[in-house]
């Protein structure tokens, strides 16, 4: 076989995009397939906004990893121009033996992040929109904050453009594989394609595309939605406001964004979990009255002023592996040839940067320096993962 490009990347989306990037500016002759348009709506990588925090109470091993994604954040920024990140400071909420409070101050204390714990008066105090209960307290970071999904696709598929990466759009992959002379071909509904290595992002997409992994991934529709707050967005703006992640005594997790587009859009909130589980195809794209009223209840509770007027909302897709970590790996029935990245269960993207690095790393070097060992696919298919 002799391969039209070094490198094929599925799926141009949060963390194909970033892929694509890293390894055009290696050298590589990249070709990037996506379904859908350059930024689009249909998949996990629009919305506005997404939380960005070092304190991870998902598990501590993911913070050398955000300490690199802050890094490349930066450098992404520098390269383009375009404003991705506003760091104005977090605070992650509930009982103080809630996962949220307690996995993000053991992430904290083990890794030497800066970080305040606050009580519920202290919590008032800083931040008068928030009203927590007496038994509740925070950890706060004042390096969390916010990065703009969109914005962070455009700029990674303008530098792979810049350093010559062929990227086609409306292109959607029909099937791949691996060929006989080492390799990989892939199908499109344009024509077909041959590479030494292939990195496959496919989102919501995963159980169909990736369907030969074995990891048992499920699909769950989410709602973003946008409040203008009782007393404007003035109080609400990021040198006001901050990020938040908010357990309740129940483990309900809701999490939100202070103001960030002017004065008439409001701002931003959403459950964490607890959506209904679906696929790309049946996906429910309309927000019914009654979620809306769920939304606002719940968040009256915490943040009296924010539902004072619903404003929009839309939906997005978790893709959930079974523990809620991710899976990053060379494919273990096709070692050689591809790599896949999939399963970011609901908190992958802070992390798109340097997933692309580590995604680059995997196809032109068949390893990584980076600690990824917890996004093993073998951990979820019985496989012996040494």
């Amino acid at each position: 076989m002799s391969p039209t490009h070094d490198v094929i990347v599925i799926g141009l989306g949060g963390m194909g995009s970033a892929a694509a990037h890293h390894l055009s500016a290696r050298g590589a002759r990249v070709l990037g397939l996506e379904k859908f348009g350059p930024v689009h709506n249909r998949g996990s990588s629009h919305g506005g906004s997404r939380i960005t925090r070092q304190s991870y109470f998902e598990d501590p091993a993911y913070v050398p990893l955000l300490l690199r994604s802050y890094e490349l954040y930066a450098d992404l920024e520098r390269a383009t121009g375009r404003s991705i990140a506003t760091l104005c400071g977090g605070v992650m909420v509930g009982r103080p033996d809630s996962r949220t409070v307690e996995g993000s101050r053991h992430s904290a204390e083990q890794w030497d992040l800066p970080h305040e714990m606050l009580d519920a008066r202290e919590i008032r105090r800083r931040f008068p929109t928030l009203t927590p209960a007496d038994d509740e307290v925070a950890l706060f970071e004042r390096k969390a904050g916010l990065v703009r999904p969109e914005t962070t696709v455009a700029a990674h598929l303008q530098l792979a453009e810049r350093a010559g990466a062929e990227l086609r759009f409306e292109e959607p992959v029909t099937r791949w594989e691996p060929c006989a002379g080492g390799g990989v071909r892939v199908h499109t509904a344009g024509g077909t394609y041959t590479a030494g290595q292939l990195v496959i992002c496919p989102g919501a997409w995963a159980p169909r595309v990736l369907a030969d992994l074995g990891v048992p991934l499920t699909i769950e529709r989410q709602v973003m939605y946008w409040f203008q707050p009782s007393t404007g967005v003035g109080p609400f703006r990021p040198e006001n406001h901050p990020i938040y992640i908010w357990e309740d005594a129940a483990g309900v997790q809701v999490y939100g964004f202070p103001a960030i587009d002017g004065p008439d859009l409001g701002a931003k909130v959403a459950f964490f979990r607890g959506g209904a589980e679906c696929t790309p195809e049946t996906v429910d794209r309309t927000v019914h009255d009654a979620e809306v009223r769920a939304m606002a209840d719940h968040m009256s509770r915490h943040i009296p002023a924010l539902p004072g007027t619903f404003l929009k909302a839309v939906t997005c897709m978790y893709s959930n592996t079974p523990d809620e970590h991710f899976v990053i790996a060379r494919h273990p029935a096709h070692p050689d040839s591809v790599v896949v990245a999939c399963g970011f269960s609901g908190h992958g993207f802070k992390f798109v940067p340097v997933v692309g690095e580590i995604l680059a790393d995997l196809a032109l070097t068949g390893a990584t320096a980076h600690p990824i060992d917890l996004f093993d696919p073998r951990r979820l298919t019985g496989a012996p993962t040494v």
